[in-house]
C-alpha cells in the first residue's frame, strides 16, 4: 500500500491528568501501512522523507514536527531540535494494527506513558 494519515488525540489517561482526554493533543502521522493495517519498513524505505510526525497541543511548548522511523523493529518519532529531547518509543508500534478507533501507548518526552486513540485514518496516494 502506501501512506495513510493518521490522527491520534490523547485517550483517557486518569493518572497523568486526562481522564477524559484530550482532543487538543496528540500526534498526526504519515504512517506507511501495509494491507493489514501495520507498519510496513518496505514502504518506509523507499518514502522515509514522507513518514512524518506532528505533535499538536495547545502549549506551543509542546508542539513539534519530525520524522517516523525504526531501529531494528522498534519505531520512534524522531525530532531534530535539541530541545524536543530523545526519541519518542511507540510500545511495540510495529506490533499493532493502525486503524480508526485502535489505541497506542506513546513514551513522551516528559516521562509519562500516554495511551493515544486512532481519531482518524486517511489513505494518502
Amino acid at each position: 500500500m502506501g501512506l495513510t494519515r493518521l490522527t491520534l488525540r490523547v485517550g483517557r489517561n486518569p493518572d497523568a491528568g486526562f481522564p477524559e482526554g484530550d482532543d487538543h493533543r496528540g500526534y498526526v502521522i504519515m504512517a506507511p501501512l501495509d494491507g493489514d493495517g501495520r507498519l510496513d519498513a518496505d514502504v518506509w524505505r523507499t518514502r522515509r522523507e514522507d513518514c512524518t510526525v506532528v505533535r499538536f497541543s495547545p502549549d506551543a511548548d509542546e508542539k513539534a514536527d519530525g520524522w517516523l522511523t525504526h531501529r531494528g523493529s522498534n519505531w520512534y518519532f524522531h525530532y531534530d531540535e535539541d530541545r524536543e529531547g530523545p526519541d519518542e518509543p511507540v510500545y511495540k508500534l510495529g506490533d499493532h494494527t493502525l486503524r480508526l478507533g485502535d489505541y497506542i501507548t506513546i513514551h513522551e518526552a516528559d516521562g509519562d506513558d500516554l495511551v493515544h486513540k486512532i481519531t482518524e485514518a486517511t489513505p494518502i496516494a
